[in-house]
């Protein structure tokens, strides 16, 4: 490895206070004047950014609503293309079925099979979805803490066994 060419300067010596440059320190009451004016500066600034952050909020929720607005519209756009070429595309193989012989009962009823378990997968995902939905984890951390669901110690009160009165 080659050394760097450049030199490199001595350390610099701090220059020593001169006893004239140094002012006295304030009075108490003057002290106590700044202390108070730097906490009002420092309130001011928390308070400004406080509402910066309100303003960032308000303006993020607003552009949310709108994408959401948008999201569905599209959606139900999606929807109704996607049915109608899901339809058309089951009718093609009700024909093509047809063409190789098949009857019209058994052509419709291998599409409407597919199309029963297209919907049997999709309301599975469906479920599963809405499961992780649920906030399980924060549903339990709750709990440990304890705060909320007093519904599950309810439940386990109802269908615990009663003791029964001692015999006279």
């Amino acid at each position: 490895m080659s050394e760097d060419p450049r030199p490199v300067p001595p350390p610099r010596e701090p220059d020593p206070p001169a006893d004239d440059a140094r002012e006295p320190p304030p009075h108490l009451d003057e002290s106590v004047r700044r202390i108070g004016a730097a906490g009002r500066a420092s309130l001011d600034s928390a308070l400004e950014t406080g509402r910066a952050l309100r303003k960032l909020v308000v303006a993020d929720l607003a552009l949310a609503r709108s994408a959401l607005g948008r999201a569905l519209a599209w959606t139900g756009v999606a929807i109704v293309f996607g049915a109608s070429s899901w339809l058309l595309l089951m009718a093609a193989a009700i024909a093509l079925l047809q063409a190789w012989g098949w009857s019209w009962l058994a052509a419709s009823a291998i599409c409407a099979g597919l199309s029963l378990a297209v919907t049997v997968l999709a309301a599975w995902r469906v479920s599963c979805f809405f499961d992780h939905a649920g906030m399980h984890a924060t549903r339990r951390q709750l709990r440990r803490l304890g705060i909320g669901d007093d519904d599950e110690e309810e439940q386990e009160a109802a269908t615990a066994p009663k003791p029964e009165p001692p015999a006279a």
